[in-house]
Order: structure tokens, then C-alpha cells, then sequence
């Protein structure tokens, strides 16, 4: 990467400035390339240097490669010309053909992080279509390793369907411990405790994954056949993995069928 420049519209919202900061952090640019649009033409970034414009165009017009930040549903009334430029689209279900269309961008780039962006541990998978440099793919791969991990998808449809997996972020942990807790809750146990209880086995316990293959702890568990292993065994005959292939499925024809309308 040369010395091109980097515009987030959107960049002061909570995806755009979780990634204008960890940029500037992790000083994949220098301050003075992120350029950032703001109605107000101020915000704390521009404090560390960030060039804060007041104009989407504008922001275009001095940027190389412009991150779209922004609510699918405002996607229809983004009026910008991004000619000859590589444009991120970092929203669910607009597809990367009709964000090339209305851009005139030579390369659209569709990327879906969570928000785990915040504590830069968000897995961002991304596709690429157009034109683009070598150079420029790996911008877009370090752009996403500062709030996380990424991974370059070969197909578009993948971007639809993890939008429904990692694109949830928290979600179904979320879920998850607060059906541990309200069980506990129900059998009895005092909701202090089991909203504990409940926690560390989402948040501080499954820690253990990042060393560990999930496929091998079970079968590990299941064989000891003892708690865990009834537990487990219960949750397997209720088809708890086909009910997660609907909730992916379901969130998947959502992203696939499009939100620009």
C-alpha cells in the first residue's frame, strides 16, 4: 500500500469508529489519511489527527478506497460517485453489483464484521469484485485483522450466509446464557447465582475453545459419561444443531434476499 487514502462514511457510528480507531491504534495509516464525514464537521478523531469532512462527496473525492459504514436502509439514498475507486460495504444484503451500479466504483469490496470490532476481536469475512490491486487486497485483509481476524470468501453468497453466523456477534452467546440462566432461575437457584453460573460457562469457560478442538472436547465429555455427557446427549436428541441450521438459514434468506428497498 502506497500512500492512499482511507474514507469511513459512517466513521463516527459505532461500527465506522470502532474502525477509525483501531486504525489510527494500530497505525495502518498515518492520522492524516482517515478521512471521516460528519454532519456536525466535528467529533473526537479529528483531535488525533483524522481530516473530518462535512460532505459525503467530499470525502469521496479525497479518498482511494471509501468504507460505507452505514444502515442498509440508507444505502438507497447515498448519493456519491466513487469512479475508479474501490468502495467497502460493510452492510448486510445490498448486494456488491447494485453497490457498484450506483457508485461507479471500479471494485467493491462486501465485508461483515460484529461487534466484537470493539474490543478488536471480530472475525470479518470479505468478497471482492472488480477490479483491484494486489496492493489493495492486502490493505483490505490488514484493515480487518486491526479489530480481529478476517478471511477472503470466493463467493458472494457466503457473505449472506455468515452474515447470519459471525455477522450476529454476541447474539447467540447472548441467547445462550440468558436461557442458562432463566432455567436455573426456574429450577430455584437464587438469580445472582445463576446469572454467574451462567456466565462463566459462556463467557469465562468457553476460553477453553482457543486451545482446545470443540469437536474433540465433546466426544472427550460424552465419554467420561457423567453430567456433562447426559446434558449434552439431551441436547443432541432435541436436534439442537438442526434448530441452529434454521436460525443461520432464516438469518441467510433475510441477507440474500436484499434491504436497499
Amino acid at each position: 500500500m502506497g500512500h492512499e487514502t482511507l474514507g469511513i462514511i459512517g466513521g463516527t457510528g459505532w461500527l465506522g469508529g470502532a474502525i477509525a480507531k483501531a486504525v489510527l491504534v494500530k497505525a495502518l495509516l498515518p492520522a492524516g489519511r482517515l478521512v471521516i464525514s460528519n454532519r456536525s464537521g466535528s467529533h473526537p478523531l479529528a483531535q488525533q489527527g483524522a481530516c473530518l469532512v462535512t460532505d459525503n462527496q467530499a470525502l469521496v473525492d479525497r479518498s482511494d478506497i471509501v468504507i460505507l459504514a452505514v444502515r442498509p436502509e440508507h444505502f438507497a439514498h447515498l448519493d456519491i460517485k466513487a469512479t475508479g475507486k474501490t468502495v467497502i460495504s460493510l452492510m448486510a444484503g445490498i448486494k456488491a453489483q447494485t453497490i457498484m451500479a450506483q457508485t461507479s466504483a471500479s471494485a467493491v469490496v462486501r465485508a461483515m464484521p460484529n461487534a466484537a470490532v470493539e474490543i478488536e476481536q471480530s472475525f470479518t469475512p470479505w468478497y471482492c469484485v472488480g477490479a483491484i490491486e494486489a496492493t489493495t487486497r492486502s490493505f483490505v485483509q490488514r484493515l480487518f485483522e486491526c479489530v480481529g481476524t478476517a478471511a477472503e470468501v470466493q463467493e458472494e453468497d457466503f457473505i449472506d450466509y455468515l452474515s447470519a453466523l459471525s455477522g450476529t456477534g454476541p447474539a447467540f452467546p447472548a441467547l445462550l446464557m440468558t436461557a442458562l440462566a432463566n432455567q436455573a432461575m426456574t429450577a430455584g437457584i437464587p438469580p445472582d447465582i445463576a446469572q454467574l453460573a451462567a456466565k462463566n460457562v459462556v463467557v469465562n469457560s468457553s476460553q477453553l475453545l482457543a486451545s482446545h478442538d470443540a469437536q474433540q472436547m465433546i466426544d472427550a465429555l460424552v465419554a467420561y459419561r457423567g453430567v456433562t455427557a447426559a446434558a449434552l446427549q439431551a441436547m443432541t436428541h432435541s436436534h439442537f444443531e438442526a434448530q441452529i441450521g434454521r436460525a443461520l438459514q432464516a438469518g441467510a434468506a433475510v441477507a440474500r434476499k436484499g434491504l436497499q428497498a
